[in-house]
């Protein structure tokens, strides 16, 4: 997890009195930088959507949410956008043809989209057939992923499809029969048993297949995952292991079968330098193939494109130092230059940037359920100078330090020692027995409202000393979401990826609050610990606002639709989150798709419980509990009807269910 920083404070420096504006809650929240002009903050408050980019139709977000919700569709709730990304298709192709067009390239691009990023039906159809239009293809890394994709592209038989992963003699037979349906489908190899058995196949089938070849590169790759890179990456395979294959492919008179060269060079990527040695070594690799006699017309770079999920535009985890027209300049420039240096002709540059096409199309929306924290133990209030003589020395202590910041003088670093040592005191003095549980509850009061004073100084300073840096973090509260962080954000938890996140309304109000956001699962490890501050940093702590009586207040994880849904688990048996692809236009918008969550009954038939079952042992014990007396009819009915319903609910809190 990275180091917090203390910059989030900023936000905070304002004097009571002024009034606070969309403009700052843009400024805090960051909205502008990490939307891509995607997301903004509108006249009312609300977050607003332009999934069309800024000159297109734009929605409430709050406004969708309460649609769903008068719909019977309660948070959390998963919202997709398919115009989302039919614009990041757009804005990929367009970078790449403007690239083409000021380097003077003399090949062309083609994107294909790996569908691991997220398989769900409604995500990959919709890449499928927008993508399809501008010439994009569909990238598969296992069995289960190509039989999906065979069928998407029935009506489509051109798409070009990539063939990725490991792969056993079915898998491989299928694509061959495949290309003898007329897909234009590759096999990209792996490793040599691969070649052996693709071959064997061809010559069982009297095909010609086009063949792609993944290398092992020695450059590593930036960021999280510049680990899987490099000549210890699992992917391809080395150069000694590249010439046998070729060779192989000579012995058989298929060397000109070989059409695709592609690699590994990492996910994320952070440092644009990163990619341009990537590429160039795979061009150079490219045009010395090309001399052996390899017909190659593609040129695969892989993935990597990142998502600047900070906003901060920098070589950083989470970030990016580049935009995206200066990596399709770079990509088309350097394998252009490699390309003409050698006199060899420009290939098909395909990319599989997925992250980038998916992470901007999803938000999750999650409802607050309540809060805790130390506004809670002072809201009541406690006046300095009140504590008995009589009390034990470090409880007057604390009283006293009370005074001081309250005072004209308020020492504020002398003083926030003093009130830890102070508590210190107190809680050895109650494990020893010499302190009351009324005297403990009281300290723990003053020590509160000493630190609700020193924070309240440190929002009017211009620089903060170091020693008073973790004030917002301890002062924080927790807002327990009725999410699970395992299931809707796990990478939030595994890897400590960052999603940005947000009130999405009352943004026009000063978020008077400090969060970490917490889930509904009975695991510690069940909340977000990492949240963007105003400066593009990383803060242990979110801007929210006080909870109200009445209206639903919810939280947005934005930039979610890379990866997060299919590695979702069912911790404390959490199942799906309802999902919605939701269709706008200048009408407004609409649902276009809603797959409901996981109900309880779904959930247990996954780990092998009888849902069934599993009532009709409950209704025996209710029956016997009416007939010894220990439930009225009445009770048992009440009971029963629990059970029932809880079967066939959503697995997610529902506090205005009631069983009578």
């Amino acid at each position: 997890m990275p180091n917090a920083t203390h910059t989030d404070r900023e936000n905070a420096k304002k004097a009571p009195e002024q009034d606070w504006t969309i403009g700052d809650s843009e400024a805090l929240y960051r909205i502008d930088r990490w939307g891509a002009d995607y997301f903004g903050i509108g006249e009312t408050g609300d977050v607003i959507l332009h999934p069309s980019g800024p000159s297109g139709p734009r929605v409430n977000l709050q406004e969708i949410v309460s649609g769903l919700y008068e719909r019977g569709v309660n948070t959390p709730v998963l919202l997709r956008f398919g115009e989302i990304i039919d614009h990041r298709l757009n804005a990929i192709n367009d970078a790449f043809v403007r690239a083409i067009r000021e380097n003077e390239y003399r090949g062309s691009f083609q994107a294909v989209y790996p569908i691991k990023v997220n398989q769900q039906h409604q995500i990959v159809n919709e890449i499928a057939r927008y993508g399809g239009g501008l010439g994009f293809g569909l990238e598969v890394g296992s069995k289960p992923e190509l039989l999906a994709v065979m069928s998407l592209t029935a009506s489509n038989p051109d798409q070009l499809i990539v063939c990725n992963g490991f792969k056993d003699a079915q898998y491989i037979e299928a694509v061959i029969l495949a290309h003898k349906l007329g897909r234009r489908i590759v096999p990209v190899i792996e490793n040599l048993r691969e070649l052996d058995q693709i071959i064997s196949m061809s010559q069982k089938y009297n095909v010609r297949p086009s063949i792609g070849a993944r290398v092992k590169l020695a450059v590593s790759g930036s960021g999280r995952w510049g680990t899987s890179t490099g000549i210890k990456s699992k992917f391809g395979m080395t150069t000694t292991e590249l010439l046998r294959a070729v060779e192989t492919l000579r012995v058989h008179s298929m060397v000109d079968c070989l059409d695709l060269l592609h690699c590994h060079s990492g996910s994320q990527h952070q440092d644009i330098g990163t990619i341009k040695s990537a590429v160039t070594e795979l061009a150079h690799t490219f045009v010395q193939l090309r001399e052996m006699g390899a017909r190659l017309s593609y040129l695969d770079i892989g993935g990597g494109l990142g998502v600047d999920y900070l906003g901060s535009r920098a070589d950083a985890a989470s970030s990016m130092n580049y935009t995206l027209d200066e990596y399709a300049s770079d990509v088309v420039y350097r394998v252009g230059s490699v390309c003409d240096a050698a006199g060899t002709e420009h290939p098909v540059i395909v990319t599989e940037c997925g992250r980038a096409m998916a992470a901007y199309s999803s938000v999750l929306v999650f409802d607050v359920l309540g809060s805790s924290g130390p506004t809670d133990i002072i809201q009541s209030g406690i006046e300095a100078g009140t504590v008995d003589l009589s009390a034990a020395q470090p409880v007057r202590d604390l009283d006293s330090t009370l005074g001081i910041v309250r005072g004209r003088d308020p020492h504020l670093v002398a003083s926030y020692h003093d009130a830890i040592r102070a508590r210190e005191e107190v809680n050895t003095l109650f494990s020893l027995g010499y302190l009351t549980l009324e005297e403990r509850g009281l300290s723990e009061r003053l020590f509160w409202s000493i630190c609700h004073e020193i924070q309240l100084h440190c929002q009017k300073l211009e620089v903060v000393p170091d020693e008073l840096g973790d004030i917002d973090e301890l002062m924080g509260e927790v807002y327990y979401c009725n999410f699970s962080i395992f299931q809707s954000l796990p990478d939030a938890w595994a890897i400590d990826q960052f999603f940005p996140m947000m009130p999405i309304s009352r943004l026009g109000e000063r978020p008077d609050r400090r969060a970490i956001l917490a889930d509904i699962t009975c695991d510690s490890d069940g909340q977000i610990e990492a949240y963007i501050d105003q400066e593009g940093g990383i803060s242990r702590t979110l801007p929210v606002h006080k909870l109200g009586s009445e209206d639903i207040y919810y939280i947005g994880a934005f930039l979610v639709g890379a990866y997060q849904e299919t590695l979702g688990d069912l911790h404390n048996l959490f199942g799906d989150a309802h999902a919605v692809h939701i269709r706008i236009d200048e009408n407004g918008w609409a649902i276009d798709e809603l797959i409901r969550g996981d109900s309880v009954r779904q959930v247990l038939s996954y780990v092998q419980y009888d849902a069934s079952d599993l009532a009709r042992r409950l209704e025996k014990e209710c029956e016997a509990g009416v007939r010894a007396g220990s439930l009225t009819v009445l009770e048992a009915k009440t009971m029963r009807r629990f059970y029932e319903s809880g079967l066939e609910g959503y697995t997610y809190l529902d506090p205005e269910i009631e069983l009578t």
